[in-house]
């Protein structure tokens, strides 16, 4: 089953007297993976947070598909990975991540395998205060996982991990979201890791945010160490980085 279309309509989200979006109208295609890139604090995260249904627009429309975020998330259809891990210090490793899909109302039958696919493995029964601030985060990341949502939203996912962990998981864990059609939207700072994870990548400007580059990357291209090595990755990478230094559409 593919995951639903994200669709952002003349969009504008204030906060107090900071204007986060104005005017933001997107569409994150179904079944692929949107990486936003942009400067810090343009309205990245603040996108996410609409899709999720967090926070609402104070003008403009968000639809998932034909509903609103809201009715997305009461089915447990969507699913959030942001940059605090929020594990519960009560729960273990493994009760940390069943609980996604025990508030999805699904079924949590391949806990013990995402455990092992995030590198927890012999951690399964530790508790949030015994773990560093990686292990937390590939919990996390774990947890967003479990209950195989049509929607993934994840901010920064890999960005409190160790560069070899952050390698690993860049490879083992898109095929999960990607196998089963799920609609993704990628929060990076890392613009070779947006072109790596991600079908498309949007170029934000800072805020109040609006889309200066959308960009294809290579759908249906292997993200391997070949990949990482090919002029396409290379002039895919250019191309990002060129749109955030000018600041020009593209």
């Amino acid at each position: 089953m593919v995951g639903p279309e994200i669709h952002f309509e003349n969009v504008k989200k204030r906060f107090d007297s900071v204007t986060a979006v104005e005017a933001f109208s997107a569409t994150f295609k179904a079944g692929q993976t949107t990486a936003l890139v942009g400067p810090s604090g343009c309205g990245k995260s603040t996108v996410l947070r609409l899709i999720a249904g967090l926070t609402g627009p104070d003008e403009g429309t968000v639809r998932l598909g034909s509903e609103v975020p809201a009715q997305v998330a009461r089915r447990g259809a969507l699913a959030v990975a942001f940059q605090d891990p929020s594990l519960l210090p009560w729960r273990t490793v493994r009760s940390n991540i069943a609980l996604g899909a025990e508030l999805a109302r699904k079924p949590s039958d391949h806990v013990d395998t995402l455990i092992e696919l995030v590198g927890l493995g012999g951690f399964a029964d530790h508790r949030p205060a015994e773990l560093s601030g990686g292990m937390r985060q590939r919990a996390a990341i774990a947890r967003s996982l479990v209950s195989q949502p049509e929607i993934l939203l994840l901010d920064e996912p890999f960005g409190a991990v160790d560069a070899i962990t952050r390698r690993r998981l860049n490879t083992d864990l898109p095929p999960l979201w990607r196998d089963r059609g799920t609609t993704v939207a990628l929060v990076t700072h890392s613009v070779e890791e947006a072109v790596l994870l991600s079908d498309r990548v949007l170029v934000l400007s800072d805020r109040p945010a609006s889309v200066l580059a959308d960009i294809a990357t290579a759908p249906g291209v292997p993200r391997d160490s070949a990949y990482r090595a090919s002029d396409t990755f290379r002039e895919l990478s250019d191309r990002i980085f060129e749109a955030l230094e000018t600041g020009a559409v593209g």
